[in-house]
């Protein structure tokens, strides 16, 4: 089983598959991309098919969406709030649990402090998982943060609670 980051956007939208056993490890990561010159519900619809392509190929134990926060682009916000509700409705479809957290939570737990930046995140992630380049776009590696800062938390939890689950 995987655990699977969406960073959420209707233009471009971020994902990442990690494997937990018997090492952390991506397994795949990039962007589903939809294109502006078609509808919404036509965007919407093209996203939710790709993500049931990736759930179906990689099932998901747990899926971490990054949680909405507001925005100064009603436009921005509606778009990305859209794009979320897609992917938890994929991952209900696929029995998965959801997680859900803030861009600063998992800035925090890769580059200690929730202030970083894009390129910051990018880093962390390249040096994290000893890869050959930045994650580009940028929304791959929010993905990737999102997997792993649950993985991370899940592991603490795990070792808190006696190694019980």
């Amino acid at each position: 089983m995987y655990v699977i980051g969406i960073d959420p956007g209707l233009t471009r939208c971020g994902y990442a598959v990690l494997r937990s056993v018997p090492a952390r490890s991506i397994e795949c990561a990039g962007v589903i991309e939809t294109s502006p010159n078609l509808s919404i519900e036509l965007r919407l619809a093209e996203l939710f098919s790709e993500l049931c392509q990736l759930f179906t190929k990689f099932p998901p134990e747990v899926v971490v969406v990054e949680r909405v926060l507001f925005q100064t682009n009603a436009k921005t916000a509606m778009s990305v709030g859209q794009a979320s509700g897609v992917a938890l409705v994929a991952a209900a479809n696929f029995s998965a649990s959801v997680a859900s957290y803030s861009s600063n939570e998992v800035k925090m737990t890769l580059c200690g402090t929730g202030s970083a930046t894009k390129r910051e995140v990018q880093k962390m992630v390249e040096i994290e998982f000893a890869l050959a380049k930045f994650p580009e776009p940028p929304d791959v590696a929010d993905a990737i943060g999102l997997a792993y800062h649950h993985q991370v938390l899940s592991e603490r939890n795990r070792v808190f609670s006696g190694g019980k689950r």
